[in-house]
């Protein structure tokens, strides 16, 4: 049998799984926006150009990671919140 506090955790780490989503999102888009200045203002300097590279190949890797990992956790919670209801039948 399934406790309001037990939902309520439940319902807290699915919210800090989101929240940690939207901060992979937010380091990506803070790369890929860094590799976007480094490209507009120094696109004749080959060391900054190859950093704007770098640091958009990182932002999509970063990007790609939050996405995965949400998705994991997501199933995670999902499967365990299925054991909890078949455990208490």
């Amino acid at each position: 049998m399934e406790t309001i506090r037990d939902s309520l955790a439940l319902e807290r780490t699915r919210l800090a799984n989101e929240r940690t989503f939207l901060a992979y999102v937010r380091t990506a888009l803070s790369l890929i926006a860094g590799a976007a200045v480094l490209f507009q203002f120094f696109p004749e300097q080959h060391t900054h150009v190859v950093m704007a590279w770098l640091l958009l190949i990182f932002g999509v890797c970063v990007f790609v990671m939050g996405i995965y990992r949400f998705y994991a956790v997501r199933a995670s919670l999902m499967q365990d919140k299925i054991k909890e209801s078949d455990h208490d039948e």
